[in-house]
């Protein structure tokens, strides 16, 4: 009796625990699920040194060149693009004074926006741009087709640093964050 009692208390307790620790599963939880994933990557790279700055003659363009640019010609790439942020780094160790344009060109050749920096002698500097909320509109990256560099020499042709190897760089970098849900 005493063994019937036993496993009659176990098998109700065991009943109890799962009953217990179980409750009904929801499985419309993906459509409360928001994926915003942040791609980053380079963007373009730029180097002249002084003696091809020199070159070309003060106060002329010493680079332009229109680069493809078309991350966002997907339309389902573009309907979920949220915001982004390009980075522009520039290092000049030149005794030149420069100035680099941007042009965001579409697929129509028509300017929607212009980055335009100038820079100092011997500087180096980072000037982040952001897009989206808070920044540029969004519209500009999603319908940029190509870029459009030009690099400008402002100042002589003839001066030369003393820095061991002086030239002018410029890196890019883009963050983009997408609602992928």
């Amino acid at each position: 009796m005493k063994r019937l009692f036993h496993s009659v208390f176990l098998a109700a307790s065991l009943l109890f625990f799962i009953a217990s620790c179980t409750e009904e599963q929801d499985f419309n939880q993906i459509d409360d699920l928001r994926v915003t994933p942040t791609l980053a990557s380079g963007l373009f790279y730029f180097e002249s040194d002084e003696e091809t700055i020199n070159s070309v003659g003060a106060l002329n363009s010493f680079y332009s060149q229109e680069i493809n640019f078309e991350a966002f010609n997907e339309q389902y790439v573009a309907e979920r693009l949220l915001e982004g942020t390009i980075t522009y780094e520039i290092e000049n160790t030149t005794n030149k004074q420069l100035e680099i344009t941007i042009e965001f060109l579409d697929e129509a050749g028509q300017l929607l926006d212009t980055e335009a920096f100038p820079i100092d002698p011997n500087s180096i500097f980072t000037n982040p741009v952001f897009y989206g909320a808070g920044g540029k509109s969004i519209d500009i990256l999603v319908n940029t087709s190509s870029l459009r560099i030009t690099a400008n020499n402002l100042s002589d042709d003839t001066s030369v640093s003393s820095a061991e190897d002086p030239k002018l760089i410029l890196r890019s970098g883009g963050e983009f964050l997408f609602q992928l849900q």
